[in-house]
């Protein structure tokens, strides 16, 4: 583009026209660099005319010059094509300018064709040769849109109009300041209220519990927006234009003011499952895929989102590096057996299964792995060999397990957080463990504030109360032989409160001794740690200083949930391993691969698991680890 400017004393003439040599430069980007340096030169200039940029774009496609007159301080220390003065900007386009014009075009044409260019790169020209010529004629027609698309051209957000509107979108939770701007909301409507001449619809779009209210004043809207308004339910889904205002009611500080609706997606009340009332969360699980809708699924949306990415945070900034371990394993980490299987021979039709000789087994050399295979129930296994290669490492993804368990605190379907670290031993672990859990509480205390507050007020009240202290107060240690001596000395008082009153060295704890040891005894959260051999995993380190009694294991208990945290220093010396192994019936030659990290270059190395799904009832301050988790997978249920 070349710009001419002619001075007078007291304004600028200015002058934009196309080079002749710029015919290689498709017409799009010239009209688009033409644009860009007219809004960018005279800011404001569109306002003080009310003319939009479209009509900028239009004027310029047609005209091919403009004349600009400017009422600006010519100060030498200031840019003249950044006016310092209110600016006034007009578009000639003169009899004698088209006339001009039209030459100037005809002789490109001719100056193309003598040149040998490509009839398609002269079509554009004589199009607009003819769209000058036809300016010449009174009565000629404004040109069809199809000719101000002839570039495929698409507009911005700030070039919108009222007819083809793409508009900044601002979602509620960013709604939370008055501006002119005129923006798009787009969400569900969860309630409608209709009057003469105004209409109150709260639109959530789940970035936040609170909604924002968007009055709609039929004196401001089109004919299509007001129809719309006969057609609005709880449930639909709709896109509203409007400006962010300061609320005249009491209940919000900013609605939006709106001037257009449109409905996206209609939904007929009659049926529409989540009337505006509260329902049970029994009920909202046989309607799992309608449920993130509603204000108490959609919190706990929100809070797990925010929980695991802090998790990764947390890991990343401690130099932890992430890994992802397979699903599909031949290895029970456990030692327990319950484990889904991983198959594709035809089940349905058994006397097709491949069999061993002269045997009723199945032959799962024949099926797709060459052996049985499983659905994992733990990534710790794969995480120790890149532990022991790396340093410090952490997986986190689903695992399974097929308990016949129908209790509020177990899943079939679950996701594990498992840090493994090298050179490290139990103490490490807690240290870790502890830092993780209060880092992540902190960071949900603060950006998700009003998720929780909604959680404290109709589902635990002691909730940022419990969650503020753990952050705030250093956690309990205690060995299990001192958990087993309080609970005794405790259920001796009245056993008859106690479902599971006969507590001994060796017995697992239940939930209730869990819970009563962090939120009754200690009132904070609480490592137990050297426990049994008989009732922990194989990979578990023995501990010495007792023969071999116990192990180098914690469990981490805290109020509302019990156990959150399992973990242990691992097993790090090939012999002992080995004899462990067979102890509890397992096949060393089936984990050679996790017997080599002791056979080449064996360390010290500890890691443990956090149950993400209990770390959100948690948080939460909910019951059922079934609502904690988008499609919970139980016994009898894999619905959705």
């Amino acid at each position: 583009l070349q710009l001419q400017i002619k001075e007078g004393p007291n304004s600028v003439e200015a002058r934009y026209i196309p080079f002749r040599s710029s015919s290689s430069m498709p017409r799009r980007s010239r009209t688009s660099a033409m644009s860009s340096i007219l809004m960018a030169s005279f800011i404001g200039a569109s306002q003080a005319l009310r003319l939009s940029t479209p009509a900028f774009r239009s004027a310029i496609r047609s005209t091919r010059n403009v004349n600009l007159n400017l009422n600006v301080n010519l100060n030498p220390n200031v840019n003249p094509f950044r006016p310092t003065a209110t600016t006034v900007l007009r578009m000639s386009t003169s009899t004698s300018d088209l006339e001009a014009q039209i030459k100037a075009k005809g002789d490109e044409i001719r100056t193309l064709k003598e040149s040998g260019a490509e009839k398609s790169a002269v079509a554009p020209y004589v199009k607009e040769l003819l769209a000058l010529k036809a300016q010449l004629e009174p009565a000629a027609p404004p040109p069809p849109k199809a000719a101000a698309k002839e570039d495929d051209d698409t507009e911005s957000p700030e070039e919108s109009t009222a007819a083809n509107t793409v508009l900044r979108r601002v979602k509620t939770k960013d709604a939370t300041t008055p501006s002119d701007e005129i923006v798009a909301v787009r969400g569900w409507v969860r309630t409608v209220r209709k009057q003469k001449t105004l209409a109150f619809v709260e639109v959530n779009d789940g970035s936040s519990m609170d909604g924002i209210q968007c009055v709609l004043s039929f004196d401001g809207l089109d004919d299509v927006s007001i129809k719309e308004i006969n057609n609005l339910t709880t449930g639909c889904s709709v896109s509203i234009n409007g400006r962010i205002v300061a609320s005249q009611g009491g209940k919000q500080s900013v609605e939006l003011s709106a001037t257009e609706l449109r409905i996206v997606g209609t939904c007929p009340g009659e049926t529409y499952p989540l009337a505006k009332k509260r329902h049970s969360l029994e009920y909202l699980r046989s309607i799992a895929h309608l449920r993130p809708r509603t204000n108490t699924i959609a919190a706990v949306a929100r809070v797990r989102s925010a929980l695991a990415g802090s998790i990764h945070s947390f890991f990343q900034k401690q130099g932890f590096l992430y890994v992802q371990t397979p699903l599909i394993t031949a290895s029970d980490c456990e030692g327990a057996g319950e484990m889904f299987r991983v198959t594709t021979l035809d089940l349905d039709d058994t006397s097709k299964l491949p069999l061993k000789n002269n045997s009723k087994s199945i032959d799962y050399t024949k099926d797709f792995f060459g052996k049985p295979a499983y659905l994992t129930v733990s990534g710790q296994l794969g995480g120790e060999t890149y532990a022991c290669a790396l340093g410090d490492v952490y997986t986190f993804g689903p695992t399974f397990r097929a308990e016949n368990s129908q209790t509020t605190r177990h899943l079939a379907e679950f996701h594990m957080v498992e840090p493994e670290m090298a050179f490290a031993d139990l103490t490490s672990a807690m240290d870790n463990a502890e830092s993780m859990l209060k880092s992540v509480v902190s960071d949900v205390l603060e950006s998700c504030e009003r998720d929780l507050a909604f959680f404290n007020s109709f589902y635990d009240k002691g909730l940022k109360k419990r969650l503020t202290k753990l952050v705030e107060k250093p956690f309990v240690r205690i060995s299990y032989r001192e958990a087993i001596q309080h609970l005794q000395e405790e259920i001796a008082k009245d056993p008859k409160k106690w479902q599971f009153p006969d507590v001994e060295f060796g017995t697992d704890l239940a939930t209730e001794h869990e819970r009563w040891l962090a939120e009754t005894k200690y009132q904070s959260a609480v490592f137990v740690y050297n426990y049994p051999k008989s009732i922990k995993a194989f990979y578990m380190r023995d501990n010495s200083d007792d023969g071999g009694e116990t192990v180098n294991a914690m469990d981490l208990l805290v109020p509302g949930v019990g156990e959150l945290v399992g973990g242990s220093q691992r097993e790090e010396r090939l012999d002992i391993l080995i004899s462990k192994m067979e102890e509890v019936g397992l096949n060393p030659d089936d984990y050679w691969w996790y017997l080599d990290l002791r056979r080449f270059g064996s360390v010290p190395h500890a890691g443990y698991g956090l149950g993400f799904e209990r770390l959100v009832t948690y948080v939460c301050g909910i019951e059922n680890i079934r609502d904690a988790i988008a499609y919970p997978r139980y016994p009898g249920n894999a619905e959705f």
